[in-house]
């Protein structure tokens, strides 16, 4: 991942259900919420602009649904990523991160936001 790209994801605020993170940092509301929900990790994933290509809007809305659909139920909440001069809408997902990862390369995404309890937000790539 270039190193650009990669600055980016950690400039990026990632937010679902009110609840707003950040890569490398801890998120206590997100901690009550996985807790409360008793899930150990969670992942923000979208299927918007696969390996950072901008796509037209209903071409990302087709391919979020899908997203969803292929989450089988474990989608959280709805949210977004939003960084300096962009945003894309992202699902708030909870399964193992290895799992969200296989599901995020399905929809050719470059990495996710992976969430557990009491640790910081960390990116994880999903290509190299």
């Amino acid at each position: 991942m270039r190193a650009g790209l990669r600055a980016a994801f950690a400039r990026t605020a990632y937010e679902a259900g009110g609840i707003t993170c950040r890569i490398g940092a801890r998120c206590a509301a997100m901690d009550a919420l996985l807790r409360a929900r008793r899930w150990r990790s969670a992942g923000f994933v979208t299927a918007w602009n696969p390996f950072s290509r901008r796509m037209p809007p209903g071409w990302n809305a087709r391919m979020q649904d899908r997203l969803r659909a292929a989450a089988r139920g474990r989608v959280l909440a709805e949210g977004w990523g939003r960084g300096q001069r962009w945003a894309e809408h992202h699902l708030l997902i909870a399964g193992d991160p290895r799992r969200l990862a296989q599901l995020a390369r399905r929809f050719r995404q470059h990495a996710i936001v992976v969430l557990a309890p009491g640790c910081s937000a960390r990116l994880l790539r999903t290509s190299d």
